[in-house]
């Protein structure tokens, strides 16, 4: 995804800090953070049966003894046992056959997306031989994209030449923003910070739906034509990267709470398919809450199941109960939300 000649500017430390910060896993909005909750995650190789090595991220080696008498554990309880928010187990040997796969199949001319997909599927195949065991689950059953499906994603959302911007404001000022232009190879070649645009921006009004214009406008007078902007206030974006409700991304593009300029149709769609679920959503709950009623509840049953059928037809939901599509804002929820 990035050229090998990739160059990052306008970063202070503050704003890179910032950037990251914004993925940075959190508990869900409206979900105070339990100070006493469990950190860090606990690792655990195994062969033939029998613990070899047990390792907190934050407390370093473990005894053997206090876990080797009850193995084996799962990864949920080894995890519970050592106060870690996450455990990994992993059979000796599973890694090297890892990298050893990895060296035999990587090609000369692969670039990182490409490297970095084929790492994950093996990965993959590790857990799915259960060599390699994980809690949370947190990616479980969402696929893994095809390098040819990131690159057309990119060609729609971005094309050659062009760049996206993400512009967050906070209390009236730009609290940080990213621009990521793709060059001619499909790569991003270019990562320009806020700190070289601030003072291109002129004075603001201390309104952000009127500011990111100037943003925007700055952007584009350095990197280049823009085919992707997202503003938004930083609280407003936190919380929608960890909602789970259905049509949150639509409604808040809706009512302005972000403001996408441009907007690609690649993405409209997704938008459209993200109000479709939350449709059906509001229309399945009210016929279970109006289960019993003898006039509505018929009428609702009806109209629920053909606007399900119609949902099926158009992709907003799975025909089966256990069929999924790649979703990266379902992806990015899963990464970041924590319960507590």
């Amino acid at each position: 995804m990035l050229s090998a000649d990739v160059r990052f500017e306008g970063f202070t430390q503050s704003d890179w800090s910032k950037v990251l910060s914004l993925f940075r896993p959190r508990a869900i909005a409206g979900k105070e953070r339990d100070p006493e909750r469990p950190r860090g995650g606990v690792i655990a190789v195994h062969e033939g049966g029998r613990l070899r090595k047990l390792l907190h991220t934050q407390a370093g080696r473990l005894r053997l003894e206090d876990a080797a008498a009850g193995w084996p554990l799962g990864c949920e309880e080894l995890a519970a046992r050592n106060h870690a928010s996450w455990a990994c187990k992993i059979e000796s040997g599973a890694l090297e056959n890892v990298m050893e796969r990895f060296g035999g199949r990587v090609k000369r001319g692969d670039d990182l997306t490409a490297q970095a997909l084929l790492f994950v599927t093996l990965i993959r195949d590790e857990m799915l031989a259960r060599r390699i065991e994980l809690y949370p689950a947190r990616l479980s059953g969402v696929p893994v994209p095809t390098s040819g499906m990131v690159d057309r994603t990119l060609d729609a959302v971005c094309p050659r030449g062009h760049a996206m911007l993400l512009g967050l404001f906070d209390g009236g000022e730009l609290w940080t923003s990213c621009a990521l232009r793709r060059g001619s190879s499909g790569g991003f070649d270019w990562v320009m910070g806020p700190d070289e645009i601030r003072r291109d921006m002129g004075l603001l009004a201390g309104d952000w739906r009127r500011d990111y214009r100037h943003l925007a406008r700055a952007i584009e007078r350095k990197v280049g034509k823009l085919s992707l902007g997202v503003f938004a206030e930083t609280s407003t974006f936190r919380a929608l990267e960890v909602d789970a409700t259905p049509g949150a991304w639509a409604r808040a593009v809706a009512i302005r709470d972000v403001i996408l300029a441009p907007v690609p149709v690649a993405l409209a769609i997704p938008l459209g398919i993200d109000a479709g679920r939350a449709a059906v959503f509001a229309l399945t709950r009210a016929a279970d809450r109006a289960e019993g009623l003898a006039v509505v509840s018929p009428l609702l049953g009806v109209l629920r199941g053909a606007v399900q059928q119609a949902a099926e037809v158009a992709g907003l939901i799975p025909a089966d109960g256990e069929g999924r599509t790649f979703d990266p804002l379902e992806i990015l929820r899963r990464l970041l939300s924590r319960e507590r």
